[in-house]
């Protein structure tokens, strides 16, 4: 997008600033007084838009292109980057008067290649999802399943896994049900996915309540746990209405 464009975008412009404007626009700035405006990607933003910005974080004021009147606002700017701005900033790349106004709180999210463990509950979200807006259900995953989500380095990070749901929920993952699945056949490999689509339903059933659970099954709740870290279930991702029950 041209940098004309990009400034509109954000901070407006007035009718006949540049060719094409055919009338006032308010920019996405402005729209975001009184709230919270979230800036994605930002180390892309142009150098000539990221100087406009500080005066809004700084001042609390702008001016829409193409005029010389100033437009007051207040909100609270919340940026994401997925380079390190810091070091963004030091070559030149990105303005570090604000990379400093920005980071006021930061929150360093490693990509999923360094947080594995977070696979099992990030898909179970995924695919409820993605059950809900498919309108169909996913099939029973199996440890060995799990094995071969765990094994992947995800280059494609949270967005290659939501992906991932899709596929699953649809039969087509090529990533779990194609390639070396010889031990599917055996008692043990049936066993355990019986096990992990009974638990999967009955947290489904009970909302994540696992004393509800527990008892339905018939287990205490503590091999209830036991059986549900095996198969990477997390009651949070069943829960849907919390009353202050014991959990």
């Amino acid at each position: 997008m041209p940098e004309n464009l990009i400034e509109s975008e954000l901070f407006g412009h007035e009718a006949g600033s540049f060719t094409g404007a055919n009338k006032k626009r308010i920019g996405k700035i402005e729209y975001a007084s009184g709230g919270t405006l979230f800036l994605d990607e930002i180390e892309s933003m142009p150098l000539t838009a990221q100087i406009r910005l500080l005066r809004v974080i700084q001042e609390g004021e702008l001016e829409r292109v193409g005029s010389n009147e100033t437009v007051k606002v207040d909100l609270k700017v919340l940026s994401a980057a997925k380079g390190d701005l810091l070091s963004l900033s030091q070559e030149g790349t990105f303005r570090q008067d604000l990379y400093y106004r920005l980071n006021v709180a930061s929150l360093d999210i490693p990509p999923l290649r360094e947080r594995k463990s977070d696979i099992p509950q990030l898909l179970g979200h995924f695919i409820y999802q993605a059950e809900q807006r498919l309108g169909q259900k996913a099939p029973t995953l199996t440890s060995v399943h799990f094995q071969q989500l765990m094994a992947h380095d995800w280059p494609g990070n949270v967005r290659e896994l939501m992906n991932e749901a899709d596929r699953i929920v649809l039969g087509i993952s090529d990533l779990i049900f194609t390639g070396s699945n010889e031990n599917c056949h055996t008692l043990a490999h049936q066993m355990a996915q019986y096990e992990f689509s009974l638990l999967h339903h009955t947290l489904k059933q009970f909302n994540g309540h696992i004393a509800q659970a527990a008892e339905y099954l018939d287990v205490p709740r503590k091999n209830l746990y036991l059986r549900m870290k095996k198969y990477g279930l997390k009651k949070e991702n069943y829960l849907v209405d919390f009353e202050g029950d014991e959990q």
